[in-house]
């Protein structure tokens, strides 16, 4: 009897393991015309509608001065997260770097793709690469003038000028390309 019971184990062990596996087989493909990852579009998170809106925190005493009527982005987790008015960029800050990512017209060729993200050091430096923000909390702004993370962002309708307060060094993001100084 207990050889029955082994044999039916077995059996249906052989039919049940063949559908689980660890990996899929077949060859990962770019799709050209959307390169990032993942390919389906990534979800951006519900806004509540019972939660009151963020409230602004005035700046400390002792930190870098704002312009009258710059409006201040406070971070979470040491990070400020944005997309433009338009929709077309979203942007993650932090004291060193600013990081963008969008569809642009013209931007570089990163590993046979042409680059949808560009970063900018506080010293200056620009690098692009391919990538995916994907599911953060971005604040939607205005056409205006912002204050994060020791950055100034000017919000226009050509393009967001990230400047660094320390350095001056930054980039003007549009989808047209990118301007670093």
């Amino acid at each position: 009897m207990t050889a029955r019971r082994t044999l039916a184990v077995v059996v249906t062990l052989a039919a049940v393991l063949p559908g689980c596996q660890s990996s899929t087989p077949g060859t990962a493909v770019i799709n050209p015309k959307e390169p990032t990852e993942p390919s389906f579009p990534t979800s951006r998170p519900a806004k509540p509608t019972a939660a009151p809106p963020k409230t602004l925190t005035p700046t400390p005493p002792g930190s870098t001065p704002t312009a009258p009527g710059t409006q201040v982005l406070p971070p979470e987790n040491g990070y400020v997260f944005i997309e433009t008015k338009s929709g077309k960029t979203r942007c993650q800050l932090n004291t060193a770097e600013v990081g963008c990512e969008a569809q642009f017209t013209n931007s570089p060729v990163v590993d046979g793709v042409p680059a949808n993200g560009v970063r900018v050091t506080a010293n200056g430096v620009v690098s692009w690469l391919v990538g995916n923000l994907g599911d953060i909390p971005a604040v939607t702004l205005d056409y205006r003038t912002y204050s994060a993370v020791g950055w100034t962002i000017e919000a226009r309708e050509d393009g967001t000028r990230f400047t660094n307060d320390r350095t001056g060094h930054g980039m003007n993001v549009a989808i047209e390309g990118v301007q670093e100084f």
